[in-house]
């Protein structure tokens, strides 16, 4: 592992994988931070973690904890990050910012990319990317996420776009930007709480061993652009589409009432729908982060398997 920044903190775990060329499977934190209330969150963190070592690979919670960029969290820092109630949601713009300025933050998909590349870690696990908002036509309101995965060669497991998004925008944008968007086992894009939709993958693997094959001829090629994995959720824990669509048309009519923009779409988004939907959002997004991790491990372990001749 190349030398890290000063103020970059490594769990021993994870730096005896990466110094030992062993699976890595980085982790978000703003789902911890922002997307869940206390303690769901952090039951949802420890889990998702287990699910990862129950599969053979170490689990790498990235975050910013007093300034210190963290790379795996001990069960300590985990239940401070847990409970932090200022909170930044940092992406690529300000890490550095929350890092000089000695914050507590969480990272989103963007800024968990840029740390595990970094480190040398290159599979990472989350629940949803974000992506082109509703109305980006005028708001140009579109997730620094989509710019990332179009540069930082990270395979990003995740069950598509967040729901709340415009997503055949989404999967325009991530085309323009040179991202392979591969669905695991389906043939459409998955919806996020719900598995299928009516957009066609663009391309498609069965296997885990098919994904990190496919990664290492992408480095061979040297290409830069991210690999997004489209990982259904289980069909048992999916919200059916004629269901969650409507807890998303009333919540983003209501945020439009009351001028939420910015970062505080996504969070005040999932919040109405957990509460529209009497918690069952967030079942169904537990479930789906631990199926992405399940995957994620998967990809990790084969992709440090020697290559198929």
């Amino acid at each position: 592992m190349n030398a890290l920044p000063h103020f970059v903190d490594v769990h021993a775990d994870v730096l005896d994988a990466l110094n030992n060329q062993k699976p890595v499977v980085a982790l978000e934190s703003t789902i911890i931070t922002h997307g869940m209330p206390f303690p769901e969150n952090m039951d949802m963190a420890i889990s998702v973690e287990e699910e990862i070592r129950h599969r053979g690979a170490v689990p790498a919670t990235i975050a910013v904890l007093d300034g210190r960029l963290k790379i795996g969290l001990d069960a300590e820092e985990l239940s401070r990050l847990a409970k932090v109630s200022d909170a930044l949601k940092i992406s690529r713009a300000d890490i550095a910012f929350a890092i000089s300025q000695k914050k507590s933050a969480g990272t989103t998909v963007a800024a968990t990319m840029i740390v595990a590349r970094m480190a040398g870690i290159r599979v990472f696990a989350t629940g949803g990317i974000g992506g082109v908002h509703a109305g980006a036509e005028t708001s140009f309101d579109i997730s620094a996420d989509l710019t990332e995965l179009g540069k930082t060669d990270v395979m990003v497991v995740a069950a598509g776009a967040k729901a709340i998004l415009d997503v055949p925008k989404t999967l325009e944008v991530l085309e323009t930007q040179g991202v392979a968007v591969v669905g695991y086992r389906t043939d459409t894009l998955p919806a996020f709480w719900t598995a299928e939709s009516d957009l066609e993958i663009p391309l498609r693997l069965d296997s885990a061993n098919e994904i990190a094959e496919f990664q290492k001829v992408r480095d061979d090629l040297r290409l830069e652009a991210g690999l997004l994995v489209a990982n259904p959720i289980p069909a048992d824990d999916e919200i059916p589409s004629n269901i969650i669509d409507g807890y998303i048309e009333t919540a983003q009519s209501e945020m439009a009432a009351q001028g939420i923009s910015g970062k505080a779409v996504t969070p005040f988004l999932l919040q109405r729908i957990f509460e529209l939907s009497e918690g069952r959002s967030l079942k169904a997004n537990i479930a789906l982060v631990k199926n992405n991790a399940r995957l994620a491990a998967d990809i990790a372990v084969a992709f440090h398997a020697p290559s198929r001749p």
